[in-house]
């Protein structure tokens, strides 16, 4: 079984080898009872939406870590993979822009990758 951290560094890896773009992890610990961290990512279109959160559930299944619950996976416009103590967003850039779930959660940590 994987830590939380260990589960969201796989998930973000998953995300960026299909090309998400701009992944963060907002640290939740101490903040929240709902998830110790937040992966939020984006896609170019509604493909690579599904492609990157397929990617992800793909992943962390073969790591034994099956998704607990998934949301609008179907649309491509957002999907939201929940994983008890990782919760992973990834949105059309529109969508992300337009929740802006990292000023929300601004005041927490946040790790980017700027190396792309």
């Amino acid at each position: 079984m994987l830590t939380s951290k260990q589960l969201v560094q796989l998930a973000k890896q998953a995300a960026e080898e299909k090309k998400g773009c701009d992944p963060v992890i907002i640290d939740l610990k101490g903040e929240s009872t709902m998830a110790s961290y937040f992966l939020i990512v984006h896609g170019t279109s509604d493909r690579h939406v599904k492609a990157i959160a397929e990617s992800v559930i793909d992943a962390l299944g073969e790591a034994g870590e099956p998704v607990w619950h998934r949301e609008g996976l179907q649309e491509g416009r957002w999907a939201l993979l929940d994983y008890g103590d990782v919760v992973v967003h990834v949105f059309h850039y529109e969508a992300r822009t337009f929740y802006n779930l990292e000023r929300l959660w601004g005041g927490l940590h946040q790790t980017r990758n700027h190396a792309r």
